[in-house]
């Protein structure tokens, strides 16, 4: 049975096994080594004295006995043959395999224990045991890994004290770096509340002034109420003056045409009366009609001379009379607002920057950035003539009042007179230092201004082909001027946020008008004369009363910035171009806002039909646009 289980049936025969394999010499140590469940076998030393004297003892079988009978007899023929392959297989050192390993270390220790102390009979004893209850499967070994020893534990100990001291310093690295983020936001901390202090100082100290500024101008208000009523006191004694003056001046041109009449003619043929001291003999005082005629003989040979030396054109002396009044005053029909989108006009290939509407035919003059202006007819919208002179961008276009003639602004710092029948130019104004923003035509026909970025506005002669004035007096740019209908009044729109009102045959400014809180872009007369309309850079459209020059509303339809405001023929429509595309028409009557929708950029100029049935607008996008 021991064989049959693959262990030695008893100690003796182990060491009869490890002899005859050879282990002869003293101190050799061998092992027999195999798979899981092999046996280890310590090998001992057995000298030759010693050899003769052993005593080998029999190991009793109780278990083995050799059955009777013919299947007895094949069953004992079975059992020497199973003994004789389990003596093979030992012998070819092949063991069965076991489900659990032996501690090597441990067995390995014991026997070698046992061998060097001399106790074999415990070592036989050991080996028995063990090997049997490992066969058996009585016991469940445990692996209890490598017999613990002071340099393992020290490796262990090492392996561990330096994870440890690693962990360490990424701690103390962590913690330095969360000292510093701290001393860093301690100091934002404190320099964002020393800041929070400051700021809320220079607020109360704002406050503060505010209202000590607040009580200092409380203080003038009175003080400027008399002055204001003072001031205009004083213009209407200075329009009254002026009244009168005109008044004298037409007296003495009239005493000069009658005085020019009787010379001709002969009338009366008095002889010279030398007028000399009172008292004197042959010396007659003069009387007054005698000095008004020698003043008026005077005054002329004076006029004479002064023609004779210049060429320069004189501004009409009487208020001519509008032709527009009656008209106005005749067109009671209802306004129209009801314009809708006729026709699109491609005509510039960079924006459009103003449109003008002829006075008598049924054609209009636009003006791009593209340094060109062209002459179109109505409806169809063809090109009849296109005028190139100009080097920069042009911003702003007017006819002549006969229609024959254009004048144009640009940014190349002149102003142009075209003649319209054959597209030419025939004067160039050189004298502004920028850009040139606008300009208008004097109703005579003899005077154009224009307004330009250097903040000044210029009146030019066509006669003597010069600058007749220079109006100084406003602070930044002059965005727009228009003269009063059928006078020598300018007035004037400036970024500075005024508007000004000049007389163009002195270059005084007359009154300015406050009350923008922008820059403005635009102003305009009616065609009665009796209200001003201006817009500004927020879209905020203010009326003006010319007569009182006061300011009559204010209408906000920003934030666009508003281009360009025009009055129809009857004065009871204004039209307002915005930056955002939208042309808002306002009802003077009623108040109400009406927005025609068609740009699909920026809407730079509008401008109304002399019948007031249509309405033109050019945008950013380089078209003109008709409604009606």
């Amino acid at each position: 049975m021991a064989a049959q289980q693959g262990m030695p049936s008893s100690p003796l025969r182990v060491l009869e096994e490890a002899r005859g394999m050879g282990f002869t010499e003293a101190g050799d140590t061998a092992d027999a080594v195999a798979a899981e469940g092999a046996y280890y076998l310590e090998q001992v030393t057995i000298t030759e004295a010693s050899e003769d004297d052993y005593e080998y003892e029999e190991i009793p079988d109780d278990n083995f006995s050799i059955p009777e009978g013919e299947e007895d007899l094949a069953k004992a023929i079975q059992i020497v043959q199973d003994q004789a392959t389990d003596t093979h297989i030992l012998e070819q050192k092949t063991v069965l395999p076991s489900k659990y390993a032996v501690p090597e270390v441990v067995e390995d220790f014991l026997c070698n224990f046992l061998i060097k102390m001399g106790m074999t009979r415990t070592l036989d004893c050991f080996q028995s045991e063990w090997y049997e209850l490992v066969q058996k499967r009585v016991t469940e070994l445990r692996d209890g890994g490598n017999v613990p020893d002071v340099y393992t534990q020290n490796m262990l100990l090492e392996s561990e004290n330096k994870n440890l001291k690693k962990d360490l310093k990424h701690y103390k690295q962590a913690a330095d770096k969360a000292r510093a983020d701290l001393l860093k936001t301690q100091k934002e901390r404190d320099f964002h509340r020393m800041r929070h202090k400051q700021v809320l100082q220079e607020r109360n100290k704002l406050i503060n002034d505010l209202k000590r500024l607040k009580l200092h101008y409380a203080s003038y208000e009175p003080t400027l109420r008399v002055l204001h009523e003072k001031h205009h006191t004083l213009l209407k004694e200075k329009m009254l003056t002026s009244l009168e003056r005109d008044r004298a001046l037409g007296q003495i041109s009239g005493l000069q045409a009658t005085l020019q009449h009787m010379e001709k003619g002969r009338i009366c043929n008095i002889p010279e009366i030398k007028v000399g001291q009172s008292g004197e003999r042959g010396t007659v005082p003069e009387g007054p009609t005698q000095k008004g005629l020698r003043e008026a003989r005077e005054q002329s040979k004076y006029k004479k001379k002064m023609k004779e030396n210049t060429k320069d054109s004189e501004f009409p002396v009487d208020m001519q009379p509008n032709p527009k009044l009656g008209s106005c005053k005749e067109n009671l029909s209802p306004s129209k607002f009801d314009y809708k989108l006729n026709n699109i006009f491609r005509l510039h290939e960079l924006p459009v920057s103003c449109i003008a509407v002829h006075p008598c035919k049924e054609i209009l003059v636009s003006c791009g950035e593209d340094r060109l202006w062209k002459v179109v007819g109505l409806p169809k919208g063809n090109v009849l003539l296109t005028g190139v002179g100009h080097t920069d961008w042009l911003s702003d276009c007017c006819f002549h009042p006969s229609g024959n003639k254009l004048a144009t602004s640009s940014g190349d710092t002149t102003v142009k007179l075209w003649d319209l029948s054959k597209a030419e130019c025939l004067l160039t104004f050189e004298g502004h230092k920028h850009a040139v923003w606008s300009c208008t035509w004097h109703s005579c026909g003899d005077f154009v201004a224009s307004s330009s970025l250097d903040s000044t506005s210029k009146i030019w002669d066509i006669q003597s082909e010069r600058c007749r004035c220079t109006l100084y007096g406003h602070t930044d740019s002059v965005n727009s001027i228009e003269f009063f209908p059928f006078s020598n009044t300018l007035l004037t729109g400036s970024a500075d946020k005024s508007l000004s009102i000049w007389d163009a045959r002195t270059g005084k400014c007359e009154q300015s008008l406050y009350g923008h809180m922008h820059s403005i872009n635009d102003a305009t007369f009616t065609p009665r004369g009796h209200m001003i309309a201006s817009c500004d850079a927020c879209g905020v459209i203010k009326l003006w009363d010319f007569r009182k020059l006061l300011p009559i509303v204010s209408i906000d339809v920003g934030p666009s910035p508003g281009n360009e405001v025009n009055f129809d023929s009857s004065g009871r429509v204004l039209a307002q171009a915005s930056g955002n595309g939208v042309i808002h028409l306002l009802d003077l009557k009623s108040g109400q806002i009406h927005k025609l929708m068609g740009h699909e950029s920026e809407a730079h100029t509008v401008v109304f039909s002399q019948d007031g049935e249509s309405l033109f607008s050019g945008g950013s996008d380089g078209t003109v646009r008709t409604w009606s």
